[in-house]
């Protein structure tokens, strides 16, 4: 059995690896070489990585690819994507070509607001919360001036505070229920201090309230925290053209092609097991964005799945449909990113992505982000209901499976056009190459 440790944090990486390697891997040299291996030679720029998180032993590496061709509100982008799965890149740079000949991707950001809230329990009467919290809500917000005074300048700060009786759902409980907008930021290190000096403050003023009780003006403090909730933090991503202008996709004519999507859409929309697969596919597009730009993904994955809940059931985020001989494919997502703060100035490869972009606001980002996810939903029930997903998949996963198989690069070459029409599987392509040994 592995024993305790203590004070691993104060270890030096090399100390650090060194215990990892004796205590899981049976002092095996080679996993201490696998870790160096993915060292920077730049100790400058290790070191930045290194200063990213505790307890860093390596770097884990996605690739970054680009997808061209994405036409934008009338403006060209290649896009940054940080991913592992094989067949996304592709997936979105063939829907951005195909669509950028067809008036490309329209995109408006419906809304900005972003939320945080202050949790608290309340022993009196919800009135009388309510006549103390419209007394104070001009002290509470002034309380915050020093920490919002530059994001206001920006345009940006704390749009409106309300209090939230929560006592239904759990006795005593309350919420302040706070809206921001932080501009260009995402905004959560803003938020959450904004939020600490508001539930200070209750207490204060609470403390100081003559018609509490003594038992009401101890308000107690649960949590303070933003919400990864954002649904009124919206953007919006919509392709259209004349249903004849779709062309035969893998020999399906226009219309039988528009009326299977459409069709596979509303199935997403109504049956939750299919929601769900299909709102991956979305956000494969959208998480390799995010990621390569330096946003949290796991807050976005959060935001966008519960949005896709909203009415009580799991559904899809896309919606297709026909409209006096036009076809109309959309997407409506929230999406709290940034392009400034956390690593967006940090991280180089982020920087360089953000560049490749054009230094975009948040707000370009949003709709560039909500592209890219409908590029990839596009592309991906655009396979479903034609040549099957796999047919695609397959083939970019085949050089995976043959550096599983350790071939070498004319066994490589030989597999590509070997299997050009065929289908491909794990069995197969160790079958194939068993076969080119013995030939």
């Amino acid at each position: 059995m592995t024993k305790n440790i203590s004070g691993f944090s104060k270890l030096s990486k090399e100390e650090k690896i060194n215990w990892l390697v004796n205590t899981y891997f049976d002092k095996d040299k080679n996993a201490t070489q696998v870790l160096k291996r993915y060292w920077n030679t730049d100790e400058k720029l290790q070191q930045l990585h290194d200063d990213f998180i505790e307890n860093s032993v390596s770097n884990f590496y996605f690739p970054l690819g680009v997808a061209p061709n994405f036409l934008i509100n009338d403006r060209f982008y290649t896009l940054p994507m940080a991913i592992e799965e094989s067949s996304v890149v592709a997936a979105a740079s063939k829907s951005a070509k195909y669509w950028s000949e067809r008036g490309g991707f329209r995109t408006k950001v419906l809304s900005e607001e972003k939320v945080g809230q202050v949790h608290f329990l309340f022993n009196g009467t919800s009135q009388k919360l309510v006549n103390f919290f419209n007394k104070k809500k001009a002290e509470l917000l002034a309380k915050t001036d020093a920490i919002t005074e530059k994001m206001r300048a920006r345009g940006g700060g704390i749009t409106d505070i309300k209090l939230l009786d929560k006592t239904s759902l759990i006795p005593n409980y309350y919420q302040l229920h706070i809206q921001f907008n932080t501009i260009d930021a995402m905004g959560a290190n803003f938020i959450n201090s904004c939020l600490e000096c508001l539930a200070q403050e209750l207490k204060i003023l609470a403390n100081d309230y003559s018609p509490f009780s003594s038992s009401e003006k101890e308000i107690e403090i649960v949590m303070s925290i933003l919400s990864n909730y954002t649904p009124s933090c919206l953007v919006r991503a919509e392709v259209s053209c004349p249903i004849d202008k779709l062309g035969t996709i893998e020999g399906f004519a226009p219309h039988t092609f528009a009326e299977k999507f459409i069709k596979a859409v509303e199935i997403a929309e109504k049956e939750p097991y299919r929601a769900v697969t299909h709102n991956k596919g979305i956000m494969n597009g959208v998480d390799a964005l995010v990621i390569a730009t330096g946003n949290d993904f796991r807050a976005v994955e959060a935001g966008v799945h519960a949005y896709a809940a909203r009415s009580g059931t799991y559904s899809s985020l896309s919606k297709a449909y026909l409209e006096n001989n036009q076809f109309h494919f959309s997407l409506e997502i929230p999406l709290a990113i940034g392009t400034v703060g956390g690593v967006t100035q940090l991280h180089p490869l982020v920087k360089w992505s953000l560049k490749l972009l054009g230094n975009p606001s948040a707000k370009e980002l949003m709709q560039i982000i909500a592209s890219a996810g409908l590029a990839q939903n596009f592309a991906a029930v655009g396979s479903l209901v034609t040549s099957g997903i796999q047919k695609g998949h397959m083939k970019m996963h085949l050089l995976n499976i043959l550096n599983q198989l350790n071939a070498d690069s004319k066994q490589k070459e030989e597999a590509v056009l070997f299997f050009k029409n065929r289908n491909i599987s794990f069995q197969e392509v160790q079958n194939f190459l068993e076969q080119t040994k013995k030939a």
